[in-house]
């Protein structure tokens, strides 16, 4: 497994090595992303574009363009729209769905374009040169750690889910095999689909139909503060941690802050798409070898280390 700092330090490594050498041609790198329709979205569009500010900027052979669509019919859209304009040597993409992107991404690696996915897998993994993603696994693992340790081995809590995928499958699963055989209990898990305002509601739901709650696992930073606000309404002091995960910035502030009732968050950080165009455009001019797969740790940000992983530039 990589690190971030590890992958990070290889991508400017091999750049640095490429800057030296003269490019004969001026590399084009496009970026296909979804629009910023909810807050882990608008974090991709940020470090998407600060990543293409600061390539463009440092190596005048490459060229990275980054087009956002607020559909998967528009990404098709768009992605026939920069293939049909100019040849693309790399394409990095956060596909907004994974039906319907893999065969249009298919017809783009058929032009011998180096295809990098992110988080977000195609039906067909062979069509990709290169896979990035964060640990879902780990998310809720390590979320469900700290909880034990700070509950001292019991306490009855609530769950919120986020949508039916995958990626809600993997942290649930990673978070309830972990507290398997301790003594936490589950007091009720639903869905919040990763909203805000859903969070808010089920959490008065949880808070009218238990009288005592020890914890709660948000999942998600944007249905923590939908916790957060419904346990702030109702005055209950019963609560000891409401957590979530992602990494979003007011969370991150609150750990910094030493707030007692969050005191650590777990990334999935938007910033994976910047690792993932650096790395490609390593590749790219650097012939830096970066084939396969990439899974990001997701440690505890904690209060020791969470300045680390503060974008207060960011919307996320």
């Amino acid at each position: 497994m990589f690190s971030r700092k590890w992958v990070a330090a290889a991508a400017v490594g091999a750049l640095m090595v490429a800057g030296q050498a003269l490019a004969a041609d001026k590399k084009v790198v496009a970026v296909s992303i979804p629009a910023a329709d909810h807050g882990w979205t608008a974090g991709v569009v940020y470090h998407a574009q600060a990543a293409a500010k600061e390539i463009n900027a440092a190596f005048p052979d490459v060229e990275v363009v980054v087009k956002t669509s607020p559909s998967a019919a528009d990404q098709v859209s768009a992605l026939e729209d920069l293939s049909a304009s100019r040849k693309l040597d790399a394409l990095v993409i956060l596909p907004y769905t994974s039906e319907e992107l893999t065969q249009p991404v298919k017809a783009i690696k058929d032009m011998g374009t180096f295809i990098t996915v992110v988080d977000r897998g195609l039906t067909d993994a062979s069509i990709q040169d290169l896979y990035l993603a964060g640990d879902n696994i780990a998310v809720g693992a390590n979320t469900a750690k700290f909880m034990i340790d700070k509950l001292g081995g019991k306490g009855d809590i609530v769950v919120l889910r986020g949508i039916p995928t995958v990626i809600d499958d993997e942290r649930i699963k990673g978070f309830q095999d972990t507290i398997k055989g301790t003594g936490i209990k589950v007091l009720d898990i639903q869905y919040a689909h990763w909203n805000s305002d859903e969070a808010f509601k089920l959490m008065q739901d949880y808070l009218a139909k238990y009288p005592h709650i020890d914890g709660v696992w948000a999942n998600d930073d944007d249905m923590l503060l939908g916790v957060l606000e419904a346990v702030k309404q109702s005055g209950r002091t019963d609560i000891k941690l409401a957590l979530g995960g992602n990494g979003m910035k007011d969370i991150v502030k609150k750990v910094i802050d030493g707030d007692s009732v969050t005191p650590v968050e777990t990334p999935y950080p938007p910033s994976m798409i910047k690792t993932a165009v650096y790395m490609t455009v390593a590749n790219l001019i650097g012939q830096a070898p970066v084939r396969g797969h990439v899974k990001l740790d997701a440690p505890l940000i904690t209060q020791a280390n969470a300045k680390e992983y503060y974008f207060p530039d960011s919307p996320f």
